[in-house]
C-alpha cells in the first residue's frame, strides 16, 4: 500500500470513503471507552491487595525510631521506609524524607517552598519573572503546577537520549531567571524515554547562572520495567557528588503506580541542605504523614527485592497491553506514513506523533466514537504543540478487550484526519 502522501487525490479520496464508512460503524456501537490518564488498571490494583492484612490488632506498632506508629511525630517518615525507598533510588536513608500518597503533592509542595523561601537566595517569589525549562513533551501536571504558581515556561526539545543538553546548558548558563527544570528520567511521560548516561552526567555537571537553580527529578517509573531488555538509568547523586552539586537535585517517587495510587507512600531524595529547607516548611504543615501506612507498605515488602517481585506481576499484566498497542499501530499505521511513535520499555505510555496538524481531530473524533483520550497539546506547555501532533496513549487502564477495540479507533480516526488534511491541502 503507498503511503497516503503519495496517493493522488482519486485514490486517497476512495480510501477516505472507506475511513468514513469503518468510522461510523463504531460510532453507532455507543461506545465508552477511557485512554485518557495512566492509571493502574483492576487488575493491578488488585495485587496488593493482601496488603490490607498486614497490620492488625496483634500486630507490634513499634518501629526502630518509634515507639507507636498510631500516633503523632515522625515528621520525616519511619526509619524502615526510608531504608526501602533509599534502595529503589540508590541513596542513603538520612536523605529520603516520606511522605504521604502523592509524589505530585510533595514536589508542589517543594516548589512552594522555594517560592516563599528560596534556596541559599531571595524567595523566588520575590525575584520578579522567573522562568522553569520543559522538556517537551512531557508530563502535564508538570506544567500545571508549574503555570500555577505563575512561572514562565519554556519547552526544551526531547531527543532520544533526553532533554537536548546544548540547550539546556545554555539556557541555564547565560539567564538567572532560569530557577529549574521538570525531569522523568526513566521512561519519560509521555515518549517512554531514559537519560543517556551522558544527560545524566551533563545535568549532573551543569553551571547554572542562577544559584538557587534546582532539578525536579521525577524518578516515577524507576522500577516499571515491561520487556525483557529494560533501560538502565545511571544514578543522578552518585554523579553530582562527582561535580559537588549535590543540591541540585530533589528527586521524587512514590508506591502510587505500585500498591494503590490513593493510599501509597511517596518519598524525596535530597541532600542535607535541601532537606533542612523543605523542613521549614514541613515543621509548621504537618506533624507527620500516615506512618501506619508507611508500616503497611513495608511489612508487605520487607525489602527491595520484595518490592521487584511485585513489579513482575505488574509486568505480566501490563506487557501485553503495550504490545497489543503498538502491534495495532504498526500494522494499521505503518503503511499509510500517517504517524510515528514510540516502543518503550517501561513506564506507563506510547507517545504517538500524527500527521502534522491532525491531533485535536484525532482526538476529537475518537471522542466523537466514544474513546477519550488525553487531549491534543497536553504534552506540552500551556497545552500548545506547535506542530498539533503529539498524542499520548495510556493503555494501562481498560480491560485488553476494550482496550484492542479503542486502539481500533484510534487507527482509524488517525487515517481519517490525515486523508482529510491532504485531500484539503
Amino acid at each position: 500500500m503507498p503511503t497516503y502522501a503519495s496517493m493522488d487525490k482519486a485514490a486517497l479520496n476512495e480510501e477516505y470513503q472507506k475511513l468514513s464508512a469503518a468510522y461510523e460503524e463504531y460510532k453507532a456501537r455507543g461506545l465508552s471507552l477511557n485512554m485518557a490518564r495512566g492509571k493502574p488498571g483492576a487488575e493491578q490494583l488488585s495485587l496488593s491487595n493482601d496488603m490490607l492484612n498486614v497490620i492488625t490488632p496483634e500486630t507490634a506498632f513499634k518501629t526502630e525510631d518509634n515507639p507507636d506508629v498510631r500516633n503523632y511525630g515522625g515528621l520525616d517518615g519511619i526509619i524502615e521506609a526510608k531504608r526501602l525507598f533509599a534502595d529503589i533510588l540508590g541513596v542513603k536513608p538520612e536523605n529520603i524524607f516520606v511522605g504521604g500518597n502523592s509524589s505530585l503533592n510533595l514536589m508542589f509542595d517543594t516548589i512552594a517552598c522555594l517560592m516563599e523561601l528560596g534556596a541559599g537566595a531571595e524567595p523566588w517569589n520575590k525575584q520578579g519573572t522567573i522562568k522553569f525549562l520543559c522538556p517537551s513533551p512531557g508530563y502535564d501536571r508538570h506544567f500545571g503546577v508549574t503555570e500555577y504558581f505563575g512561572i514562565e515556561m519554556i519547552a526544551v526539545p526531547m531527543t532520544a537520549e533526553g532533554p537536548d543538553m546544548d540547550v539546556v546548558e545554555k539556557l541555564v548558563s547565560e539567564d538567572a531567571s532560569i530557577k529549574g527544570i521538570w525531569c522523568v528520567p526513566k521512561y519519560s511521560n509521555p515518549q517512554g524515554i531514559t537519560y543517556s548516561d551522558e544527560t545524566v552526567r551533563r545535568f549532573a555537571a551543569l553551571r547554572p547562572a542562577a544559584k538557587d537553580f534546582r532539578i525536579i527529578w521525577d524518578n516515577a517509573y524507576v522500577i516499571h520495567d515491561i520487556t525483557d531488555t529494560p533501560d538502565s538509568l545511571l544514578n543522578i547523586f552518585d554523579e553530582l557528588k562527582k561535580n559537588g552539586n549535590e543540591d541540585l537535585v530533589f528527586e521524587f517517587c512514590s508506591t502510587s503506580k505500585i500498591t494503590f495510587p490513593g493510599a501509597g507512600i511517596a518519598a524525596i531524595a535530597a541532600s542535607e541542605n535541601n532537606l533542612k529547607l523543605l523542613s521549614k516548611r514541613y515543621n509548621f504543615q504537618t506533624i507527620g504523614y500516615d506512618k501506619l501506612n508507611m508500616l503497611r507498605h513495608v511489612l508487605y515488602f520487607k525489602n527491595l527485592e520484595g518490592v521487584l517481585a511485585h513489579m513482575q506481576k505488574h509486568r505480566a499484566i501490563l506487557e501485553p497491553r503495550f504490545e497489543l498497542v503498538v502491534n495495532m499501530l504498526e500494522s494499521e499505521l505503518k503503511e499509510s506514513g500517517v504517524a510515528k511513535w514510540t516502543k518503550p520499555n517501561g513506564g506507563y505510555f506510547v507517545s504517538v506523533d500524527v500527521t502534522e496538524g491532525t491531533a485535536k481531530r484525532v482526538v476529537a473524533l475518537c471522542k466523537e466514537a466514544g474513546v477519550v483520550l488525553t487531549g491534543a497539546g497536553a504534552t506540552y506547555p500551556y497545552g500548545k504543540d506547535p506542530k498539533d501532533s503529539n498524542i499520548r496513549v495510556a493503555p494501562t487502564y481498560p480491560p485488553i478487550e476494550e482496550l484492542q477495540i479503542a486502539m481500533e479507533v484510534f487507527c482509524i480516526s488517525a487515517k481519517l484526519a490525515a486523508a482529510e488534511k491532504l485531500l484539503n491541502a
